[in-house]
């Protein structure tokens, strides 16, 4: 393709920004090599989930070094991991690394004020220093080294950054360029398109084309972002939907997405779900752990003064089960009176497994309550004595003062001390992962 190559799109029109879209490079190996006094860029460390199963733990994240000198990859289960004495093995602590986030971010401040700053992940983050690049350098180029080498000297950590004169610019350039320059940093402006964003054949490569997109894409004989950006648009959105509009947004570059906007959900819902530390078969024991789920979502709703009357129930199988069924699992959903009652909710979420539940082995749970409305009081149910009902709705209260107070732990529920109980040794988890800061 052509450098002198021009494009065919009106850039004039659209808004042109200094985004910087900044990655902590494998941030949770990182972290536990520079605690360990190491370089996280020659080290060899991966940061490994605990999980009391045979098949290990997967790997979270892994040291640079470690992924090319030793063929590591994230997921990969420990027992696959190679033997070699080189590699050192961590367990996650992410109240350490929701600290270091937090101080990293800091540093951001100090580019750009609060509005301007989108966390976009623990380990990411959006930047618009369209109006503030100036009094920190020449070119943004220089203030994205000074913020490199400032990170780099306060946290040890190493940065990544993607330079674009829109947001998706900004990511695509992180993630095409940036992550594989010597001095990790890569900038993309409108003009450079087509010569550095269309001859992507690789379609998954490109941010928010999933793997089934690209597939879909390659059926309909698109092979490339060029192909995507030379579609007729009125068509390849109704053969696509909505994300075929986004995709030939992102096939120019275009992205008008103002991170000072404030998104307002148009329907919310509080959910819970979690991986099993091992495979289920028992019913006592799932049902146990659905009882602990619906008590916990339950408690949430009532802390925002909210009933549900659509509620969800998620089971996913394990491995060796899915294979057996070709199926992941199952979701249902049942419309109820509206309540946030946990022995109403807890019963009526056994109630849906039992209903749907054919003796699956299954390793994944989720519950949702959907349907919110304000709480007003206690909804009397004709078929139940009222003084029940408020007895019932005063207990939650009292329950969910002493958590308030003195933590989840400190007024559990007798079934989550039986077999298969998740609640206890999950309260102490954050994000799914051990919160703890200090290692073996």
């Amino acid at each position: 393709m052509s450098e002198a190559m021009t494009t065919e799109y009106d850039y004039s029109q659209e808004k042109r920004g200094v985004f910087f879209l900044i990655d902590s490079k494998s941030f949770y190996a990182s972290v536990e090599s520079v605690e360990r006094g190491l370089n996280p860029l020659r080290s060899e460390l991966v940061v490994m989930s605990e999980q009391a199963n045979t098949n290990g733990g997967l790997v979270l994240a892994a040291s640079p070094k470690a992924k090319s000198d030793l063929g590591v990859m994230n997921v990969m289960r420990q027992r696959d991991l190679p033997d070699d004495k080189r590699l050192l093995i961590t367990h996650p602590r992410m109240n350490l690394y929701i600290d270091e986030n937090l101080k990293i971010n800091n540093i951001y401040r100090q580019y750009t004020d609060d509005v301007n700053l989108l966390p976009y992940s623990i380990d990411e983050s959006i930047l618009d220093v369209t109006h503030s690049w100036r009094l920190f350098g020449e070119t943004p180029e220089q203030v994205a080294f000074k913020i490199q080498k400032q990170v780099r000297a306060e946290t040890g950590i190493y940065l990544t950054v993607g330079i674009g004169d829109t947001p998706v610019l900004a990511k695509i350039a992180l993630d095409i360029e940036a992550k594989h320059n010597k001095n990790l940093t890569g900038v993309w402006h409108y003009e450079d398109v087509p010569k550095k964003l269309w001859p992507i054949t690789k379609l998954d490569d490109v941010w928010s084309i999933g793997s089934k997109t690209a597939h879909k894409l390659e059926t309909m004989g698109i092979h490339s972002i060029y192909d995507i950006a030379h579609q007729d648009p009125y068509q390849f959105r109704s053969k696509m939907g909505l994300v075929g509009e986004q995709l030939f947004a992102l096939s120019w570059g275009i992205d008008r997405t103002d991170l000072t906007d404030v998104l307002v959900p148009k329907s919310k819902s509080y959910s819970n779900s979690q991986v099993l530390p091992r495979d289920y078969k028992k019913r006592e024991e799932i049902e146990v752990v659905i009882r602990e789920m619906a008590d916990q979502v339950a408690t949430r709703i009532r802390s925002h003064k909210k009933q549900t009357c659509l509620v969800s129930l998620s089971i996913g199988y394990s491995f060796a089960e899915s294979e057996k069924q070709g199926s992941h699992g199952f979701r249902k959903q049942l419309r109820i009176d509206p309540t946030n009652d946990t022995r109403k909710l807890m019963s009526i979420m056994v109630a849906l497994f039992e209903k749907h539940w054919q003796g699956e082995v299954i390793r994944n749970i989720g519950i949702d309550y959907g349907g919110l409305i304000e709480d007003t009081g206690v909804q009397l149910d004709l078929f139940e004595q009222p003084e029940r009902s408020i007895k019932s709705n005063k207990i939650d209260q009292v329950v969910d003062e002493i958590r308030k107070r003195f933590g989840t732990t400190s007024l559990m529920l007798a079934m989550s001390k039986e077999e298969g109980g998740t609640a206890i040794n999950r309260a102490s988890l954050v994000g799914g992962h051990n919160g703890g800061n200090s290692y073996e």
